[in-house]
């Protein structure tokens, strides 16, 4: 177990991780993502201030700085305690699974004018959109100028051992070169030299949306920012796991923005997928990040809000003194395990009593830090209670479910709050993102607030939600804000129903999910940039400015009166209106 004095430089979902035995570890469903057995080392998230030569040095392991204080570590599980005693760690925390979330499109966003008239004429020329995703079909006619040469910049395929970028430890780097070297080779040859595939067919899909330049279907399916060039990231999965995680997606968002310094590109990044740890308040080691790059070089990044707004995986309720409640959840028949997180204020205080499907009580359960454990006939249950930390002044109580054999008990579980001092109440609970969850298994009172999905309530970033163009209505699946803070998210909306873009072979699909409406706003960023920046009519027109002038331009729904709402923002995306207001 971590000393305690030091564990509180560790986030509460690490701590109860490194408190288990391996083997009680791998029969959960989260606690060993970000862990090797066959290694025995942990890839970790840090915050550090100062250098991080002298804990390279007399620890040998493996580190990965960022931008702003943020490395990756490669480390032995026994040297994680030694590791929190530098000075220069201020935080740590283990990586968690990140989950996947044209035409009309382009019309109800009121981008198709933006690209034809002489006014504006805007295309995306000069500015770099960078989708980091599932991969791309680099061979599609829409990803390829005229001369059917690449309008890849480069792309990191971080599944592909080999050759990585300088100063970065996983995949291959496929330079513009190399991939116009495969694109000269037919089928199947052209895969021994680049031999990247986008298996799901997503990451193709939103860079077809955010870019892509409709030559496979003369221009009918055509993006957004299709002058644009294009910097593709195919996110890495764990040993053993077929979702990626944060820290891959930390490296990608630094390999991303300093390729356009270098290349001294304006940047306009995608983030089309999330998940649901954490607090919400946009206080995760990747969200801090995401707010901190976002004042590096000239960027813009643009995170979709996820599809649980109807999931079921999130319920809130406010407390007062005599009066308890209770909260239900529906546990479907074969499932392996899952997680529960609760959130609160640290300076309320409830017992809570933990009821199982067949009516055996456990609790009340002591206000107790640290790891507790308890069996119910199937089902052991692991309850950490943590403290706030120097990042969230909130309190999370994590239970961890996991099967003494095969699966854990189903049926309705019952927890119990019996409030003891409360000055606020409020609590929020939540399951893990839907990707992780078998059907049926859901809160019985949810709520559909507060389902934005993490890093979407990073508040420097562009957070999208999804309405449907063709009826001007919800879409019931969005992520709804606000924050847990209150803060208004999503900023805005566009098109993600029945989204007709790229799909690998060449053709065209069509999608629905908030993936699909984050990238009609990522390439209207790009051309707000080619505006502002390439044209020089604004030099620092990025970032909170960008956002601030996409806000401005957003047009109301006639199915909501009151702007901003906690589902769609502060409207649906209207790029013609922000430019119309810009050029007033």
């Amino acid at each position: 177990m971590i000393n305690q004095i030091n564990s509180g430089k560790i986030e509460n979902e690490l701590n109860l991780a490194l408190d288990l035995p391996e083997a009680e570890r791998a029969k959960t469903y989260n606690l060993d993502v970000g862990y090797s057995a066959v290694t025995n080392m942990w890839e970790l998230i840090v915050k550090y201030n100062g250098s991080l030569n002298r804990i390279r040095d007399e620890l040998g392991i493996t580190v990965i700085e960022l931008f702003y204080g943020y490395a990756i570590m490669i480390i032995p599980e026994e040297l994680i305690p030694r590791l929190t005693l530098y000075d220069e760690i201020e935080f740590i925390e283990k990586p968690k699974r990140i989950y996947f979330e044209v035409n009309h499109g382009r019309s109800v966003s009121c981008i198709n004018s933006v690209q034809t008239e002489n006014l504006y004429n805007l295309l995306g020329a000069g500015v770099l959109v960078a989708i980091i995703d599932s991969g791309i079909d680099y061979s599609h006619p829409d990803f390829r100028n005229v001369d059917g040469t690449t309008r890849i910049a480069a792309l990191w395929d971080q599944t592909i051992p080999g050759a990585p970028p300088p100063n970065y430890a996983i995949g291959t780097l496929y330079t513009r070169e190399i991939i116009n070297e495969a694109l000269l080779i037919p089928m199947p040859e052209r895969m021994e030299i680049v031999p990247s595939v986008d298996l799901s067919g997503h990451g193709t899909h939103v860079a077809g949306i955010a870019a892509g330049n409709g030559r496979a279907s003369n221009g009918l399916y055509r993006g957004v920012a299709l002058l644009s060039e294009l910097l593709i990231v195919k996110l890495g999965t764990s040993v053993g796991d077929s979702f990626p995680l944060t820290t891959q997606l930390m490296l990608a968002i630094d390999f991303c923005i300093r390729s356009a310094i270098e290349l001294d590109r304006p940047l306009a990044i995608n983030l089309s997928f999330g998940n649901n740890y954490g607090s919400h308040t946009g206080r995760t080691l990747l969200e801090s990040y995401i707010n901190d790059v976002s004042n590096l070089g000239k960027t813009s990044i643009v995170v979709g809000t996820g599809n649980e707004g109807i999931s079921g995986n999130h319920t809130q309720g406010v407390l007062s003194m005599g009066r308890n409640e209770v909260i239900e959840l529906a546990v479907s028949e074969s499932t392996f395990g899952l997680s529960l997180q609760i959130w609160k204020n640290y300076f309320d205080h409830f017992d809570i009593i933990i009821i199982a499907p067949d009516g055996t009580r456990v609790g009340p359960i002591p206000r107790r830090l640290g790891t507790q454990q308890f069996v119910i006939g199937q089902t052991e249950i692991f309850l950490y209670y943590g403290d706030p930390t120097p990042y969230n002044v909130q309190q999370e109580i994590y239970l961890e479910f996991t099967p003494v054999n095969t699966y854990i008990n189903s049926g309705v579980w019952k927890f119990e709050l019996i409030p003891r001092m409360i000055k606020a109440g409020d609590y929020d609970m939540w399951l893990p993102a839907g990707g992780a969850l078998n059907p049926g298994t859901r809160f019985l009172a949810p709520s559909e607030f507060t389902t934005l999905t993490i890093p979407s309530t990073a508040y420097r970033a562009i957070t999208v939600g999804a309405y449907n163009g063709y009826t001007d209505s919800y879409a019931p699946f969005s992520g709804r804000g606000y924050t847990r803070d209150l803060d208004i998210k999503p900023d805005l909306v566009a098109p993600g129903v029945d989204i007709t873009s790229c799909s690998p072979g060449g053709g065209y699909t069509a999608r629905t999910g908030t993936s699909m409406a984050t990238p009609f706003v990522t390439g209207s960023a790009a051309l707000l940039m080619e505006w502002g920046i390439v044209r020089e009519n604004d030099p620092y027109l990025y970032g909170e400015k960008l956002k601030a002038y996409l806000i401005d331009g957003t047009r109301p729904l006639r199915i909501e009166n009151i702007y901003p709402n906690r589902t769609l923002g502060y409207g649906a995306l209207c790029l013609r209106n922000t430019f119309d207001n810009i050029t007033l």
